[in-house]
């Protein structure tokens, strides 16, 4: 049997304790998984966009991954929680929209968690107290975590056609397809950006964009910051040339 994998996609960042106590958690309750680091600097606070992001990421994972997503401004609200099973993994987090790009994926199955018993549950820290246990039971092949069946669990909305990440060179990922492109030119900010394959293909300091390693719309500037040159970020939208 192979071993099992548990990927946390989260806006913790990695300046602080929590991912931390996540990893020491998930290594307590199921010592069998291998704990994936996808990413830490999702979106903060913004569970529309993370979700786009995180939609990008997931081909990438090993089959029978269980992914433990937590963008969770509601945390210790009435906010339900979510359990979603597709034909290639789990998803466990917040039910806050975080998961619609997935939910209606080949076998989507969307179930609320049960909590633990005993030790009770801190306000503030579902991550590591309710969704880090869930992962771990999911992933030793333990269902009774799973609670009653979620017919409609929230959708959310986010914006394809805008930045969802910026990353330390300054790079702009949009939730675009390539595919859809209607042209091979890209509006940002009030300026024509033109498509290129590749970096060396372009001056230093020239704006482009082109298919990133996720098969989204990128735009960026060789040896220089996209964001800096065209004074956008997280949520600046983008449209085709031509487009209405």
């Amino acid at each position: 049997m192979s071993q099992p994998v548990i990927a946390l996609f989260t806006d913790f960042g990695l300046s602080d304790p929590y991912v931390g106590q996540m990893h020491a958690r998930l290594v307590a309750e199921a010592p069998q998984a291998r704990v994936v680091d996808l990413h830490h600097y999702a979106p903060a606070f913004r569970p529309g966009p993370a979700g786009l992001l995180l939609e990008a990421l997931v081909p990438h994972l090993t089959p029978g991954s269980v992914v433990v997503g937590v963008v969770d401004p509601g945390v210790g609200t009435a906010r339900g929680t979510l359990a979603v099973a597709t034909s290639e993994h789990w998803f466990v987090g917040p039910d806050n929209g975080l998961f619609a790009p997935v939910i209606d994926e080949p076998g989507g199955r969307c179930f609320r968690i049960r909590e633990p018993g005993g030790t009770p549950l801190s306000a503030s820290f579902h991550g590591r107290d309710l969704f880090g246990p869930a992962a771990a039971a999911l992933a030793r092949g333990d269902r009774m975590v799973l609670g009653e069946a979620v017919p409609e669990p929230v959708r959310g909305e986010a914006r394809r056609d805008a930045v969802l990440y910026v990353d330390h060179y300054g790079n702009l990922m949009t939730g675009l397809k390539p595919e859809g492109a209607g042209s091979p030119r890209l509006r940002v900010a009030g300026q024509t950006v033109p498509f290129a394959r590749t970096f060396g293909e372009m001056e230093r300091g020239q704006l482009f964009w082109y298919r990133n390693s996720l098969d989204r719309v990128e735009v960026a500037a060789r040896e220089a910051s996209a964001a800096n040159l065209l004074g956008v970020g997280l949520g600046s939208p983008v449209a085709w040339e031509g487009a209405t």
